[in-house]
C-alpha cells in the first residue's frame, strides 16, 4: 500500500507582468500555505517523495511547507517541468514510475490537472463515496487544497483500482 498526498498550489498573485509561471505567491497564499503544512505536521503526514512544478508558485508553496517545519526528515524533492499544467492523466503517469520502494509520494501541482487527477482517483469507488470529503472533492479543489489516498495498487498501476480518499483539507478549514 501506498501513501499518494495532492497539493494545489496556494494563491498567486494574478497575471501582470512577466509569465504565468514565475507568479509567486501573495500573503494570502503563504499564510494558507504554512496552515496547510502545520495540518499536514499535526496528522503526521510526512512523503519520502515531494514532485513538485518548477512554477514559482508551486515553489514556494513548498518553501512555505519547509518553513512550516512540516518533515522531520527530509523528503526526496524532485522539481519536475513536466508538472507545470500538466494534466490529470500526465500527473498519473508521472507516479506510476514512481519506485515500488516509495511508500509515500506528494505532488505539488495545478489545477485542472490535479483536481482531475483526484477525481480519477476516486471515480470507481461507486457509491461507496459517502463521505463528506468525495462531495467536497468533486465540488473543487482550491488553491492549498490537499486531498491524502491510500493507494492499494503498485504504482505502476495507479487508476487501475480506486484509491481510498483519507482526508481533503482546504484552508478555509484551518484559518
Amino acid at each position: 500500500m501506498h501513501q499518494l498526498i495532492l497539493l494545489r498550489h496556494a494563491k498567486a498573485v494574478p497575471e501582470s507582468r512577466g509569465t504565468d509561471h514565475d507568479r509567486a505567491l501573495t500573503a494570502t497564499g503563504r499564510a494558507a500555505a504554512t496552515a496547510i503544512g502545520q495540518a499536514m505536521k499535526k496528522a503526521g503526514l510526512a512523503p519520502e517523495v515531494v514532485l513538485v512544478s518548477t512554477a514559482a508558485r508551486t515553489q514556494g508553496t513548498l518553501e512555505q511547507l519547509q518553513a512550516a517545519d512540516v518533515w522531520e526528515e527530509w523528503p526526496n524533492i524532485d522539481a519536475v517541468p513536466a508538472l507545470y499544467m500538466a494534466s490529470g492523466n500526465q500527473i498519473r503517469d508521472l507516479l506510476r514510475n514512481l519506485p515500488e520502494t516509495v511508500r509515500s509520494a506528494m505532488v505539488i501541482s495545478h489545477n485542472p490537472g490535479l483536481h482531475d487527477c483526484a477525481l480519477a482517483l476516486t471515480a470507481q469507488a461507486g457509491p461507496t463515496n459517502t463521505k463528506p470529503e468525495f462531495k467536497r472533492l468533486d465540488d473543487g479543489f482550491p488553491t492549498a487544497a490537499m486531498a491524502e489516498f491510500l493507494v492499494t495498487t503498485p504504482w505502476h498501476r495507479l487508476g487501475a483500482a480506486p484509491a481510498a480518499l483519507q482526508r481533503y483539507i482546504v484552508p478555509k478549514d484551518l484559518i
